[in-house]
């Protein structure tokens, strides 16, 4: 007879957490089905983070990276300027409201995640994708800065991207598209020791 699975299994996956910061965005749902469970790449295990107010969210995302068992992030937001999906490579140091958000910080933050992966598993996927160093203006591009820019140098340092999607995509291609950024993540997320899992 087959025992009970044991609910307090530790799991011994990195986390990847995965957040659509505008609050109005429907395109990611991270529960897949009726099951009541989140979709998880292989290889690791994905926190679905809820939007919400940018700098309330910005600590929350910073505080889920000081986890140890936390190796990235994947904002997931709305771009305006392409027909394509977009991995913006990087965020310059402004405040919400246009100004210079850190004075002594660089002026600019580069993403740490594996860019050229993600990219070709979105064409893989059938979808359109490019990577560019146009920062946009709004809560994504603050994000991104404040996240990396929060973290310490060295080779640990976790995964972390933004992935756009046309501004009139459909919801099925957005889940599509932060499906495979995510798989490509997860590939280059090295297991955590099991002093350090959850």
């Amino acid at each position: 007879m087959l025992e009970p699975k044991d609910e307090a299994a530790p799991d011994f996956r990195p986390a990847l957490v995965i957040c659509a910061w505008d609050v109005d965005e429907a395109g990611w749902d991270p529960v897949e089905d009726l099951s009541g469970e989140s979709w998880h790449p292989i290889g690791a295990r994905t926190l679905a983070v809820a939007a919400g107010e940018p700098e309330a969210l910005a600590t929350i995302l910073s505080a889920h990276l000081d986890d140890r068992s936390c190796r990235g992030l994947l904002l997931v937001g709305r771009t305006r300027r392409s027909d394509a999906f977009r991995l913006q490579i990087r965020a310059e140091n402004r405040s919400l409201d246009g100004g210079r958000l850190d004075v002594v910080g660089p002026g600019m933050a580069r993403a740490t995640a594996p860019v050229a992966d993600i990219v070709r598993a979105l064409n893989e996927a059938g979808l359109a994708a490019d990577a560019s160093s146009d920062s946009e203006e709004d809560a994504g591009s603050y994000l991104l800065y404040r996240v990396l820019s929060g973290l310490p140098d060295g080779p640990d340092t976790p995964a972390i991207g933004l992935l756009r999607a046309p501004e009139h995509e459909t919801d099925a291609m957005v889940q599509r598209a932060v499906k495979a950024a995510a798989q490509a993540m997860a590939h280059h997320l090295p297991p955590l020791p099991r002093s350090r899992a959850n």
